[in-house]
């Protein structure tokens, strides 16, 4: 079965062709540009895994087009993925946020865009292209099953305590104002994989309990029993919880009135304040990378210095509030682009994470790459770093919906 895994941004279309029959990515690549006049013009970048990358110059005046180049690419006859669409079992969508609605991956129909849009409120920066990169899709390949799956969607189960801010009821029951999280799929198929690999090792994981660290340049945090999440840091929109590249985080709400009142700033203000000004780059003032705040660390700048040490201070706080939420620790995971690839972040955060038994191997750990555990020997708490693969989970959720469908047909 091959699914074609879309995420729509404003003026991007990422897509991933996956055949699940192999679990290999056949085809992948990002048009970008879409719709935005530029000296550079819009273009499509194109490879398989034959086949090294290609880039497109097109004229890409909106998604609809994007995506007729992307089935052009993936039905090259010297160097395409697939012969035909009818190649394409499904087209899975990532969407930023389902609310309450939707809980599950969901067949598209047009009742079902037409639920995702009036939510556009809770995520006007992310569902309005999901959407239009939907809509574009469902044009393109009006045969071809089309399926939603929600960032929020994992997160359903967590309890109503952990979702309710300390608010006024009737916030949330007539505007939807809770925690929803975020980043659900790379959550979920990183404690899946945790689970996977401690399971082919000969440990039951029934009610393991795992902390899964998503560190990129958006973060967040999760804490997950068994299968089951409980908690996790991100809120009613994907600013709250851990230090990020530049959003705040967690901060006293009483900084907005009291900027709004000094400054004259006007929602917008902080919105993009918050948002767009603020994490390593509001810490540092040079820079959202990483790699950028290490390196100046390193060569002495004080303010990358602070922004690496809260960055660190804040995953720390989380993963310990998080074992005292689910009544102990049993792994924690990295993953994402910071997650993944440094090892200084990884030492740092669980440096003070002792006690609870949480003991990294700095020779596996240094230098690390891949997938794999840098806990100590003998440590109580695995210390594992997962590349996350969201296409992954995103074409096996789909998948899933879509063999649903057929099986009543099948019997028939």
């Amino acid at each position: 079965m091959k699914i074609l895994v879309l995420n729509s941004g404003s003026s991007s279309l990422k897509y991933q062709l996956i055949d699940l029959d192999n679990n290999q990515v056949a085809a992948k690549g990002i048009a970008e540009r879409i719709g935005v006049r530029t000296a550079e013009g819009a273009s499509l970048t194109f490879q398989t895994n034959e086949r090294p990358a290609r880039t497109i110059s097109a004229d890409m005046p909106d998604h609809e087009e994007a995506m007729r180049l992307v089935f052009q690419a993936l039905t090259d006859p010297e160097d395409g993925a697939i012969r035909s669409i009818c190649e394409i079992s499904a087209v899975g969508h990532r969407v930023v946020h389902g609310g309450e609605r939707f809980v599950e991956p969901t067949l598209v129909t047009e009742e079902t865009l037409n639920e995702i849009d009036a939510m556009s409120e809770l995520a006007p920066l992310h569902n309005p292209p999901n959407l239009a990169g939907i809509r574009a899709c469902r044009r393109v390949m009006p045969d071809v099953p089309q399926v939603a799956v929600f960032d929020t969607a994992f997160f359903a189960p967590i309890p109503k305590r952990a979702y309710i801010y300390a608010l006024p009821y009737e916030l949330y029951e007539d505007f939807g104002v809770r925690r929803y999280g975020f980043h659900g799929a790379s959550h979920q198929y990183v404690s899946s994989r945790a689970r996977q690999l401690l399971r082919e090792g000969g440990r039951d994981v029934s009610g393991i309990r795992i902390v899964s660290c998503h560190l990129g340049n958006g973060c967040s945090a999760s804490a997950v029993v068994g299968d089951r999440p409980i908690d996790t840091s991100l809120g009613m929109t994907p600013a709250e919880g851990l230090v990020m590249g530049t959003r705040s985080g967690d901060m006293d709400p009483a900084i907005i009135p009291f900027l709004m009142r000094r400054t004259g700033m006007t929602p917008d203000d902080i919105d993009d304040l918050i948002n767009k000004k603020s994490g390593l780059l509001g810490i540092s003032g040079t820079s959202s990378d990483m790699r950028d705040i290490q390196s100046r660390a390193e060569a002495g700048d004080e303010r990358a210095a602070l922004a690496f040490e809260i960055f660190c201070y804040r995953v720390r706080k989380y993963i310990g509030a998080y074992a005292a939420a689910m009544g102990g620790l049993d792994v924690v995971v990295f993953t994402g682009g910071i997650g993944e690839n440094s090892p200084d972040v990884r030492a740092a955060i669980c440096h003070g994470l002792e006690f609870a038994g949480v003991v990294i191997d700095r020779s596996k750990n240094d230098g690390f790459r891949g997938e794999g555990d840098v806990s100590a020997e003998g440590a109580r708490v695995r210390v594992m770093v997962i590349p996350t693969d969201e296409e992954m989970m995103i074409a096996r959720e789909t998948a899933e919906v879509v063999t649903r469908l057929l099986e009543p047909a099948a019997h028939n």
